[in-house]
C-alpha cells in the first residue's frame, strides 16, 4: 500500500462523533484539546444547561453549542459522549447516554458505588456499546517498563507497595469538599493509588483496613488504606488534599526497591525517571514521554470501531470500585 493510499483509507474511517455533556474545567484544559486532536474524533457538540458556557467552549473547539443534556444525547451526529461531570452527578448521565446507544467516556468514578458501576458495565456490554472510565495514568508507557523492570527481576521478589496522590488544601467553595457532589477526596484522588496497586499487585488485592479524616462539611479530606495480596504483598495507600502535591509509587523487593515520580499526571513532554536502589547500586532509567490522555482516547476509538480493546481497563474499574466499597465499609472515621 502506498502513503497515498493510507491516507485516503485513514479519511474514508468514519471518525467518531463526540458530544460533551458539561463544561469542566477538565474537559477545557485536558480531554477537549486532546479529543480534537485524534484523527479518529470528530468533536460534533459540547452541551451545558448555560448557553453561553455551550458557546465559549464550542467557539474554541469548532463544534456546535447545545443548551441541556438531553438534547445532546437525543442527537442523530453523535455517537459517543464524553461525561466530564462531578463525581456524584456523572451516574445518571452514563445511563441516560447508554439507553441512548451513545458510547460513554466518562471522568472517574463512573459512580459512587461497585454495584451501580457493574450495572452500568453490564447495560453496556448487553447493548454492544464501549463505556470507558478516564483514569488515564495506566495508559502510560512508563508503567509498561515498570512492570517490565519487575519481570526482569530487577527489585527481587516483590514484598512491599506503597502510593501517593495527594494535593494542597483547596478554596472552601471547591465542591470535592461537598460530599453530595464531588465525593470527596477517596473518590477523586484516593482512585489513583488503589489502580496504581491493582495494575503492579493485581485484581486479587484485597482492603485490610483504612483511615479516613472527615472536614468539617462531611467530606473526606484525607486518608490511608492497607491492602495486601493473598500471597502476603502489603501496599499502604495515600490520599488526600490537605497536603503538599504528590502522585508517586514505591515497589519494594527483595533485593532493592523501584520508585516512580510524577506517576498519575505527567505530561505530555515529561520524560519519566524510573530510579531502582540496590545496596550497592543506584540506577536512574529515563524513559520516554508519552501522552496518556492522546492513548486514552485512541484506545476508546478502537474499542468503538472494532466492539473490543478496552475490556481489559473495565475489568481494573470494576475492581477499583470493588475496593472502594471495602475502604468505606473498613474505615475508622476520624472527624475535627
Amino acid at each position: 500500500m502506498t502513503e497515498g493510499q493510507a491516507e485516503r483509507g485513514a479519511e474514508e474511517t468514519p471518525r467518531v462523533r463526540f458530544g460533551v455533556i458539561g463544561c469542566a474545567d477538565i474537559a477545557w484544559r485536558r480531554m477537549l484539546p486532546v479529543l480534537a486532536a485524534d484523527p479518529g474524533v470528530r468533536l460534533a457538540a459540547v452541551a451545558s444547561r448555560d448557553a453561553a458556557k455551550a458557546a465559549r467552549f464550542a467557539a474554541r473547539f469548532g463544534c456546535a453549542p447545545v443548551t441541556g443534556y438531553d438534547t445532546l444525547l437525543a442527537a442523530s451526529d453523535v455517537d459517543a459522549v464524553y461525561v466530564p461531570l462531578p463525581a456524584m452527578l456523572t451516574a445518571g448521565w452514563i445511563e441516560k447516554a447508554l439507553l441512548a446507544g451513545k458510547h460513554v467516556l466518562a471522568e472517574k468514578p463512573l459512580t459512587a458505588s461497585h454495584e451501580s458501576t457493574a450495572r452500568f458495565v453490564d447495560l453496556a456490554r448487553a447493548r454492544g456499546l464501549v463505556l470507558l472510565e478516564n483514569i488515564a495514568f495506566p495508559h502510560h508507557a512508563q508503567h509498561a517498563a515498570v512492570r517490565k523492570l519487575l519481570a526482569d527481576g530487577a527489585v527481587g521478589e516483590l514484598r512491599g507497595f506503597s502510593s501517593t496522590f495527594t494535593i494542597p488544601p483547596l478554596p472552601d467553595a471547591n465542591i470535592r469538599y461537598r460530599p453530595d457532589v464531588g465525593g470527596g477526596a477517596l473518590l477523586d484522588m484516593g482512585v489513583y493509588p488503589i489502580r496504581a496497586a491493582l495494575e503492579i499487585l493485581g485484581l486479587d488485592l484485597e482492603i485490610a483496613g483504612a483511615v479516613l479524616r472527615h472536614g468539617p462539611t462531611g467530606a473526606v479530606v484525607s486518608g490511608r488504606i492497607l491492602a495486601h495480596t493473598p500471597h502476603g504483598v502489603t501496599a499502604g495507600l495515600d490520599f488526600g488534599m490537605e497536603h503538599s502535591y504528590r502522585t508517586a509509587y514505591e515497589i519494594a523487593g527483595s533485593t532493592g526497591r523501584l520508585i516512580v515520580d510524577r506517576a498519575f499526571t505527567p505530561p505530555p513532554a515529561h520524560q519519566p525517571v524510573v530510579r531502582i536502589e540496590r545496596q550497592d547500586h543506584r540506577e536512574e532509567i529515563t524513559l520516554r514521554a508519552d501522552d496518556q490522555f492522546a492513548n486514552l482516547v485512541a484506545s476508546f476509538v478502537r474499542a468503538v470501531r472494532t466492539g473490543g480493546g478496552a475490556q481489559a481497563h473495565t475489568h481494573a474499574t470494576l475492581h477499583q470500585a470493588r475496593l472502594v466499597g471495602a475502604v468505606e465499609e473498613k474505615a475508622v472515621r476520624l472527624t475535627p
